[in-house]
């Protein structure tokens, strides 16, 4: 799966600089090409059991190539992966989606990073707050699409030590009240999952995605 990108993204984690990236632009184009053919599959499959996302074009969901190293000690001008975050309305819309995240192994440099993940990540203050208040009034209902996405976990950084001002501490679903960034993620080796097989795990979390995206009605 996505050979061409596994070659020149693993090339690239050795050879992280502007005068090798210019030299070997080709491929990189090449590698781009093929990665937006699978997103643009992967936005149809998508949309077959989540219509909400609509038909965003792969342009509007894929992340550009280029580093933002303006405020990061790694000066490193290129990323080493490329992903896609497949929502309605496109990945700078705000709204709960579908992320898949390719990364493939470099010897020696750095583990293996693939991931699929859904749900929202770093939402606004006005976002957090509404999709806490949807949980309060749904926490049944938010568990039970948690449990069915299989194979997933909710992602456990950046959460709050105690529950946020405004809901009790003995409510029974609190610990959801802490999530500062309503992530289902799954990590998995870049060679060992096919086209079908990422389908079918984003399909297990739609249920999660469609809640988060109701609350933020």
């Amino acid at each position: 799966m996505l050979e061409n990108v596994a070659e020149f993204l693993t090339a690239l984690t050795y050879h992280n600089d502007r005068d090798w990236f210019m030299a070997h632009k080709s491929e990189y184009m090449e590698a781009k090409a093929e990665f937006d053919s699978f997103v643009e599959r992967l936005i149809l499959a998508v949309a077959s059991f989540d219509p909400t996302v609509g038909l965003p074009e792969a342009k509007d969901c894929c992340y550009r190539i280029y580093r933002d190293v303006r405020f990061s000690w790694d000066k490193s001008p290129y990323k080493t992966w490329m992903g896609a975050y497949i929502c309605r309305g496109g990945r700078k819309s705000g709204y709960a989606g579908y992320y898949f995240h390719f990364q493939p192994v470099s010897e020696g440099l750095l583990l293996d990073g693939s991931m699929l993940a859904a749900g929202l990540y770093r939402p606004s203050s006005a976002m957090l707050g509404k999709i806490r208040r949807g949980i309060y009034s749904h926490g049944r209902a938010f568990h039970t699409a948690v449990m069915r996405a299989d194979g997933f976990s909710l992602d456990p950084d950046r959460r709050l030590q105690r529950v946020p001002p405004g809901f009790p501490k003995d409510f029974r679903y609190s610990e959801y009240l802490k999530c500062r960034d309503y992530c289902l993620q799954k990590y998995f080796s870049a060679g060992s999952v096919s086209f079908d097989g990422i389908t079918s795990a984003f399909a297990s979390t739609c249920g999660f995605v469609k809640m988060l995206n109701s609350f933020l009605e």
